[in-house]
């Protein structure tokens, strides 16, 4: 089948990994040589990855030691022991922690999606909290004034349409405008850091969804992508990646000894995060896509849509590490289709995690939607796939939908030149 050959090799595991390339260093080789002998055999557990935040304690915030810093946060950015980043920088006598930034979702990651955040006030630190998404999708000058630096903490879900990906680049045009040094604390790419999947989309249909094109699965971290986005786009900004102790790029996020943060208040857990490439893509149109009831993204349908028809449809497919069942479900979330209507269609139920190919089962979702239901407003799908030849394949059902859905070939040379692990 044409989704057959994934867009990227494997890393070789059996080659002990260099991650010296590390902006700041632990104080200590204990994590990386416990790791190495549990790949040899002589431990039961692998240490859990150190992100940024932690390197960066690790080495007592030496880098930040009499700056003015501001940080780009939410919920996600805690440290592995679960204290907020926020606190962590606060608590240093060497660090003067002046402002904080939130994104989509606020700063706690509780907020509907889509809905403005307003500016406030941390309860914890007294500090003001500047939103991002809303009114605002950068920081002011007079924000940033008399700051030596920005920091980005942020857990990504690795899919293009996230708008905290927006968010990231907004802030590297602020600060490369204001003269701020902007340092983004890396976390994993919950999918893991190899597989490149999906269309690319239309550069000039920029938004919080399309920041810039890529693949709807690019396969980088926060810190791969920030590098890229600020080459790219030429955007000058003074960026440092703090990077991971530890991580490895076929590594999903159940693979880190990290415990897991809903990176908005729909995605769960890492089925859904898996999922949402996929899903993701309809929410858009008149398909409930699961908000509004216990399984978001697990779960797609609508009160014209024959479960079990799709399905078997699905199943025939044979699309690798997937199974399905009919389900119906009633959301209650009345900012969302169908809110009170019982909604039939169908469970995406994950068995072999390592095999699945999102953005196929996206297309052939689109597919079924497209051929059997009428009453589906697939021009919706626009908003987020930022690409019209996509739509007007689908209106046609024409044949080169399946070449139209590959990431665009130059991706993986641009890519290359911003992995750091």
């Amino acid at each position: 089948m044409w989704y057959a050959e994934r867009s990227s090799a494997k890393v070789d595991r059996a080659r002990r990994p260099n991650w010296r390339h590390m902006t700041l260093q632990p104080k200590s080789e204990q994590s990386y040589e416990a790791e190495y002998r549990a790949e040899e055999g002589e431990s039961d557990a692998l240490p859990a990855v150190r992100n940024g935040i932690d390197v960066l304690e690790d080495d007592d915030f030496r880098v930040l030691r009499n700056q003015r810093v501001a940080i780009v946060t939410n919920h996600s950015g805690v440290t592995l022991d679960g204290r907020r980043s926020i606190d962590a920088l606060a608590e240093n006598e060497d660090v003067f922690l002046a402002a904080i930034f939130a994104p989509e979702h606020g700063l706690v990651g509780a907020e509907n999606d889509g809905a403005p955040i307003r500016d406030g006030v941390d309860a914890l630190t007294g500090l003001p909290v500047y939103s991002l998404f809303g009114d605002r999708d950068r920081p002011s000058a007079d924000q940033l004034h008399g700051m030596d630096a920005v920091l980005y903490d942020i857990q990504d879900v690795g899919c293009r349409f996230y708008t905290y990906i927006a968010t990231l680049g907004y802030l590297l045009e602020a600060c490369a405008e204001n003269g701020i040094r902007v340092y983004v604390l890396d976390r994993p790419n919950p999918l893991g850091g190899n597989e490149i999947e999906g269309p690319s989309s239309d550069p000039s249909a920029e938004s919080m969804t399309n920041y810039h094109s890529l693949p709807l699965r690019y396969g980088m971290t926060i810190g791969e992508l920030a590098r890229l986005l600020n080459g790219e786009r030429e955007i000058g900004a003074n960026l440092r990646v703090v990077t991971m102790a530890g991580w490895h790029r076929d590594f999903w996020q159940d693979q880190t000894g990290q415990r897991w943060i809903d990176p908005s208040p729909n995605i769960h857990d890492l089925d859904a995060a898996a999922l949402y490439p996929a899903t993701g893509l309809l929410e858009q149109t008149n398909v409930s896509v699961g908000r509004g009831t216990a399984s978001p993204f697990h779960v797609i349908g609508a009160p014209w849509i024959d479960g079990p028809a799709l399905a078997e449809r699905l199943t025939k497919l044979s699309l690798p590490g997937l199974k399905y069942e009919a389900v119906t479900f009633t959301p209650d979330d009345r900012r969302y289709p169908h809110a009170g209507m019982q909604c039939n269609g169908v469970r995406m139920i994950i068995e072999e995690r390592a095999d699945i190919i999102p953005t196929v089962l996206g297309v052939e979702l689109i597919r079924a939607l497209r051929d059997g239901y009428k009453q589906w407003d697939f021009r919706k799908l626009e908003g987020l796939l930022a690409r019209p030849d996509l739509i007007d394949a689908i209106e046609d059902n024409a044949p080169e939908l399946d070449d139209l859905w590959q990431p665009d070939p130059d991706f993986h040379d641009i890519r290359a030149k911003y992995l750091l692990y």
